[in-house]
This record gives structure tokens, sequence and C-alpha cells, in this order.
């Protein structure tokens, strides 16, 4: 999928006005096949999960982008990052990952409690976006093998509404198709009554001054961090978010991934530009309140 700006805002409009987006044929099937293949093992291996809801009949597991260096082509999707930063870049100087997480729904899991992702940081609902999901099948997903379910239009403002929502839908995708869906959009895993696996990634992408569901530092130190591509250790937390939040001895934390010794460091403002005037006024007035 090539990005257009035109498609892009096309596609951002669509996110927002109905809460999810699938965009078919995002990246060739070859791609998935080869994350597929990467994670198998790890599919076999990790144990099932516990409770109501992360499912006694669902596997799940984190820090893809060590595991599969073919994740890394779903993370930095071009177009699936502009539409990202288009919804939450009005409200944060930087995106950070806030998961990435293969997940795997077996036979005879029921359908996963109805909820809304951006809940976890107790925000007053639709007072803004703070979380774009990105599930990329890595089966396919039906209404019969636990397909995600989505409850269109009932994201935003509606997430604090008691009124009565549309239908749920089960968007039917194949490997290669991307589903998109904000963080305050009503959605669920669908319950398994096939006699197969269904298989996905999810990539959710974050405001950066949140504290994210998988944390980076401990998922990706820096010497795991460093080879990654500049922009992969961005979105993983090696990046400042203005006014110097997560930072490092007072810098940010990319110079971890920069050949740092532990010598002293000074530290650099990294403000914003509000801040930045005030600051300059402040001193041009001489420190008179």
């Amino acid at each position: 999928m090539v990005c257009h700006p035109s498609s892009v805002s096309l596609h951002v409009e669509t996110l927002l006005a109905r809460g999810y987006l699938v965009l078919e044929d995002a990246l060739a099937p070859a791609v998935l096949g080869a994350v597929h293949a990467d994670l198998w093992d790890d599919f076999e291996r990790t144990p099932f999960g516990k409770g109501q809801f992360y499912g006694d009949a669902t596997k799940r597991f984190g820090r893809l982008p060590l595991r599969s260096r073919a994740v890394h082509d779903l993370i930095l999707h071009a177009h699936v990052l502009a539409i990202v930063e288009a919804v939450l870049g009005p409200s944060c100087d930087t995106v950070q990952l806030n998961t990435t997480q293969a997940i795997s729904v077996h036979p005879g899991q029921g359908q996963q409690l109805p909820h809304r992702d951006q809940d976890m940081w107790r925000l007053e609902p639709g007072s803004r976006e703070c979380l774009v999901n990105v599930m990329w099948p890595l089966t396919p997903f039906t209404a019969r093998n636990g397909g995600t379910v989505i409850w269109p239009e009932s994201h935003s403002s509606k997430a604090a509404s008691h009124s009565a929502l549309p239908a749920p839908i089960v968007p039917d995708l194949m490997p290669g198709a991307a589903l998109m869906f904000l963080g305050s959009t009503l959605h669920g895993a669908g319950a398994n009554c096939s006699r197969a696996e269904r298989r996905g990634v999810l990539i959710g992408y974050a405001l950066g001054w949140l504290k994210p569901y998988e944390n980076p530092w401990l998922a990706y130190p820096p010497e795991l961090a460093r080879t990654f591509p500049p922009a992969l250790a961005a979105l993983a937390g090696y990046v400042q978010h203005r006014p110097n939040l997560g930072n490092f001895e007072g810098q940010c934390p990319s110079v971890l991934l920069r050949g740092y010794a532990g010598e002293p460091l000074g530290a650099v403002d990294a403000l914003r530009e509000d801040q930045e005037s005030a600051a300059a006024t402040w001193l041009a007035q001489g420190q008179v309140p």
C-alpha cells in the first residue's frame, strides 16, 4: 500500500467517523507469513492465559520486535503511521508503542468481555483519543473462529453515553489486511466455535505522555534497542516527550543508544514552544512576577 496524503485523509476521516477502519491489502500476505513463521514456536510454547478477561483458552505474548524482524514492517508501516499521527498528533508531541502482542484464540474460547482499551487510563470518556490499535491477522478472521467484534460508532463521546449502540460486526479479514480501531471503540475477541486457532498480531500506538501497557524499557533495554531502526527505537520509548518527560539524566534517552559509557551528563531543556516563550519573557522582564 502506497501512502498518499489524499488516501490518508480519507482513512482518518473514516476512522474518526466509524471508530474502526479496514485496510485491505495493506501488506503482502508473504510478509504476514514471515511474521507467522518467526512467531510459530512462541505460539506453541506460550501457556494459556488465566482470568476472565485474558481468557483461559487464549495465548498472548509481547516483545514482538525482538522475536521477529518482519514485525518491524507492521510497526513502521508508513500509511498506518500517517493515520495514527493524524489522529493522535494534536494531543501529543510524540507517539509511542502501547503494545506489540501476538494473540491466539483457541477452539472453545468464549467471547471476550466487550471493552474499550482507552479505559485503562481512566480518562474522561470522549475528552480525546489516546490510542489507535491495529490488528494484523496471521490466519483468517471470521465470526466463527473468534474474529474481532467491533461496535461501530461506539467511540469518542459515545463512550460516555448510555444510549443504545448499533449491532456489532465482525469484519472478515485475511492475512495482509489490517483492522484499525480507536482506543475508545467498544470491541472484543469473538468466541471461537471452529476447530482451528485464530492467530493475529496487535500493534497499539498511544499518546507519548501516557504510561504504556507494555513497559518499554524492560521489554527493550538499551543493548537490544540499539539494534532497532531509529524510528522503531523512538516508538519503543527512546525519545523524550516535551516538556522533559521520559528523560535520562536530563537528556533524551536516545543517548543510551549512542555509546553512552556512564559519564555525567548535563540536563538540557526540552520544552514546548509556549514554555520556551514563557521562559524567554520571564528572563527578558528580569524575572519579576
